[in-house]
């Protein structure tokens, strides 16, 4: 450790006062009085410079000390270097990674420290940093015991006070540390992404129980349909199959006149159309539903796509209507198609758990009825839901966006719909948001989502 120099210098001795003792002449009271005068001047700038050059010995050898803790303690590696590039001082944390004891670095090269393939990177380092008068990271190798020990260093450049560079700072932590960290960093992120997924999973398949039986109504209608297609159009083939068997047979064009009159064959031609046209008909509502469902169900994972945000909102709202008891009017406004950018699966479950709590806060109420406005504001498009309801009490609408907060009875929600919904519109780069005022007087409910084409 280099000591600091001291900058005050002893006094020097006076030997004017002596001069009337020299020989050749008279000496007198006088001056033996400027004699002893200097003298005592003298001792005492003596013992004073005595005591400031003891003070300044000691706070030497604290700072030395308290440089010396710091060097011992700190954790990640430090190595302090002259601007001719020779080492001053390392950390205990840089002996440990060398391998080397207290002090053998102290006076050599800095790229004695490191593994051949460094020493270019650190030279070119050293100059930017002086260049810059700022700090610059690179990576390089110590040189340890069971090989190059890799750190990813941060040189800074030491600067006096007159702002010339008088040396170097380095400071790193070793890279298999960072690297640690980073994996496990990026496993809790994993794991969070992943229970986000779980809780929208959840709170859809919770969406989902409610609309079974609206489900399997909407799905028995049309198959009930087919089905009895199904059974005329068997009776209708039969008397097919009976008359093309007489004409097989030879029968005469009076028995074959009569036995189409007895089928009324002509009747069911017509009726065998219809029979057709209404078991495609049912059919083609089961494809519908079908197709419905599994844009429901989509895990709306993947890149943000293109879509019509009022078809899909039309989507989510119909179902759950389905799968309400309660005779609730959803009415459309506004917008009759709007282009948005994002993922539809999860829009759609955003859509769903608003109409579901519209319909659970109007419960009893009498023409219930819920409005959603598609329409565009500020260059971004907006959906907006609205009902009928009592609307959102002051006390509870700044809580009614926290994880499992619920205004429901126990059993009857999962708290998290309004949470999730806020969750995944944020992640849209929207906002989903409480409007005070509703257009219906109940709670109104607003998101907004980036426009197709917009570059933002």
């Amino acid at each position: 450790m280099p000591r600091l120099p001291v900058k005050d210098s002893p006094p020097r001795f006076d030997p004017a006062p002596l001069a009337g003792l020299l020989p050749g002449h008279a000496a007198g009271d006088a001056v033996w009085v400027d004699v002893l005068s200097a003298v005592d001047r003298t001792y005492a700038e003596l013992v004073d410079y005595q005591e400031r050059l003891e003070r300044q010995n000691h706070e030497l050898e604290d700072l030395r000390s308290y440089l010396g803790s710091i060097f011992a303690s700190v954790s990640d590696a430090l190595i302090v270097v002259s601007r001719a590039g020779e080492v001053l001082g390392t950390s205990a944390s840089v002996e440990a990674l060398t391998g080397q004891g207290a002090g053998v670095w102290q006076g050599r090269p800095l790229a004695a420290l490191f593994d051949p393939a460094s020493g270019p990177r650190l030279d070119r380092v050293l100059a930017e940093a002086a260049n810059r008068r700022a700090p610059v990271t690179v990576e390089a190798a110590l040189l340890g015991p069971g090989g190059p020990a890799p750190l990813e260093l941060s040189v800074s450049p030491r600067l006096d006070e007159r702002d010339r560079l008088i040396g170097y700072v380095l400071t790193g932590r070793p890279l298999g540390e960072l690297r640690q960290a980073y994996s496990e960093l990026e496993r809790s992120h994993a794991a969070l992404i992943a229970a986000q997924a779980q809780l929208v999973r959840n709170e859809k398949l919770a969406s989902l129980g409610r609309l079974l039986a609206g489900v399997a109504h909407e799905l028995n209608n049309p198959i009930s349909f087919v089905y009895a297609n199904a059974h005329a159009m068997e009776r209708y083939a039969a008397k097919f199959e009976t008359y093309f068997a007489a004409v097989q047979a030879g029968a005469t064009r009076e028995e074959l006149v009569a036995l189409r009159e007895s089928l009324k064959l002509e009747r069911e031609v017509g009726n065998l159309r219809t029979a057709i046209d209404g078991a495609r008909d049912g059919a083609e509502r089961v494809r519908a539903i079908v197709e419905d469902l599994r844009r429901l169900s989509s895990d709306g994972t993947g890149e943000q796509v293109v879509f019509d945000l009022v078809a899909t909102a039309g989507v989510a709202a119909d179902w759950v209507r389905r799968g309400s008891k309660t005779a609730v009017a959803v009415d459309f406004t506004g917008l009759a198609a709007l282009e948005v950018i994002g993922r539809p699966g999860h829009i759609q479950q955003v859509v769903m758990n608003l109409v579901q709590n519209a319909l659970d806060a109007m419960g009893d109420f009498q023409d219930g009825r819920i409005r959603i406005e598609a329409r565009i504001a500020a260059g971004r498009g907006e959906l907006v839901v609205s009902d009928t309801g009592p609307g959102v009490a002051e006390d509870v609408a700044p809580t009614i966006f926290d994880p499992f907060f619920t205004t429901k009875d126990v059993g009857k929600g999962t708290g998290l719909g309004l949470s999730i919904s806020a969750k995944i519109v944020e992640e849209h780069g929207g906002r989903l948001r409480l409007l005070p005022e509703s257009p219906l007087g109940g709670a109104c409910f607003c998101f907004d989502l980036a426009l197709a084409g917009d570059p933002a």
